[in-house]
């Protein structure tokens, strides 16, 4: 039977290079990932895949980069000051945080950099790329009318967080100066972002 929009479905996953088979991300240890259906709330591809499990069935899932994370955009690259980057032990490809026109979070990955300008990158950190996932689905349950309102499933709610399409990266919209207002690192550490590579958001 499928899933239906708006139903709560929790999931535990396991994302590989499908040719390397390099373990990108796993939460097979962890706290099942929980969203709501058909709010955009994991990458589409997954989605998809998981609208026609059950719970308690497991799935290996390939998910090609246009329904991941896109096709890599060569366009989606901004070049700015150093000076913007004061404090800042920059290295060639670490994660920084800025904030866009709305407020929202930004999140880029350093290019390349000299003395005098940084170019960063919009892209995703996976973008181009195929992703193999490894599902089992632990819950299936209907939302209840709060739910449905919020938009969020009362697990996430519990935990202070929520879950927003493609909160693994910042997505490809460059602005002029998205680190107008300073920008931070991860402490320098090389990863796919601070959420979870399924494309929800922390949860």
């Amino acid at each position: 039977m499928a899933i239906e929009k708006n139903q709560i479905v929790s999931i535990l996953y396991e994302v590989r290079d499908p040719e390397t088979k390099e373990v990108i991300d796993s939460n097979m240890n962890s706290t099942p990932l929980t969203f709501m259906m058909g709010r955009n709330q994991i990458i589409s591809g997954l989605e998809t895949a998981i609208a026609d499990m059950n719970q308690n069935e497991s799935k290996d899932v390939l998910v090609k980069a246009v329904d991941a994370y896109g096709e890599y955009d060569e366009q989606a690259t901004q070049v700015l000051p150093r000076e913007q980057f004061a404090g800042i032990e920059l290295e060639k490809g670490m994660t920084l945080y800025g904030q866009d026109e709305s407020g929202g979070t930004v999140q880029v990955i350093v290019k390349e950099f000299d003395d005098e300008k940084v170019t960063i990158d919009f892209n995703h950190p996976l973008a181009g790329k195929d992703l193999l996932f490894s599902v089992h689905v632990t819950m299936v349950r209907n939302a209840t009318e709060e739910e449905i309102i919020s938009g969020q499933p009362y697990e996430n709610q519990q935990m202070g967080g929520s879950c927003s399409s493609g909160s693994c990266g910042c997505g490809t919209g460059i602005e002029d100066d998205p680190f107008g207002g300073g920008c931070a690192t991860d402490g320098g550490g090389h990863h796919h972002g601070g959420g979870s590579c399924c494309g929800g958001g922390h949860c």
